[in-house]
């Protein structure tokens, strides 16, 4: 490992919780990703070709979280285990938020449901 990223590691080592959310969030906004980013993305079978592939990919997006905050909540961290309660808060309070990225209709339909049962409203773009 470079002498840089061992530095990087150790400056990291030392932040607190709070200050470690900042990095993560600044992140996140200065490389224009998000966690979900990676979470729902679908495996590349060798025999499509890239255009198939992209126009048969969908973004699920939330618009609307409903009345009932917390069943959405539970939706979030249900397709997505490692997003921290307070990551999912956030997304719930902050819509529109894409909730999937660059998933099959299928699924995209499936995630639909899932969100449309808990109250909230969702796009699939």
């Amino acid at each position: 490992m470079s002498e840089k990223i061992e530095q990087i590691i150790k400056m990291i080592e030392e932040l607190t919780v709070v200050e470690l959310n900042e990095l993560v969030k600044a992140l996140e906004e200065k490389f224009n990703v998000s966690p979900m980013q990676f979470a729902f993305s679908a495996p590349q079978a060798p025999s499509q070709t890239q255009e198939t592939q992209t126009s048969s990919l969908v973004d699920v997006i939330l618009v609307d979280s409903g009345a009932n905050k917390i069943n959405v909540i539970k939706v979030l961290r249900e397709i997505n285990p490692n997003l921290s309660l307070k990551d999912a808060k956030d997304m719930v309070d902050n819509v529109p938020q894409k909730v999937a990225s660059q998933v099959e209709k299928v699924k995209a339909e499936e995630l639909k449901k899932k969100f449309e049962q808990a109250g909230a409203k969702v796009e699939i773009k």
